[in-house]
């Protein structure tokens, strides 16, 4: 597996989508690659944060990139 091809599965993984054999190939690559094992904890943290901004109108911790915020903003306007 690539690096291209374990980002093309990163949310699968994450929603345990991926058959048995295709998760064994994909967490035998993050084991070998420190950059897709970074990769992969900062899109979990997007995700963590996109779920939790989306799910109250609280105000958005300092922390969150402004960009981030417009671009899940965007995508949240765009489904409804």
């Amino acid at each position: 597996m690539t690096c291209r091809e374990l980002a093309d599965f990163l949310m699968e993984y994450l929603e345990d989508g991926l058959r048995a054999r295709e998760r064994e190939v994909f967490e035998e690559h993050l084991h070998a690659c420190p950059a897709c094992e970074r990769y992969l904890d900062t899109y979990r943290e997007t995700v963590r944060l996109g779920k939790s901004l989306c799910a109250s109108d609280d105000e958005v911790p300092e922390e969150v990139p402004d960009a981030l915020v417009t671009a899940i903003l965007s995508a949240r306007s765009q489904q409804g």
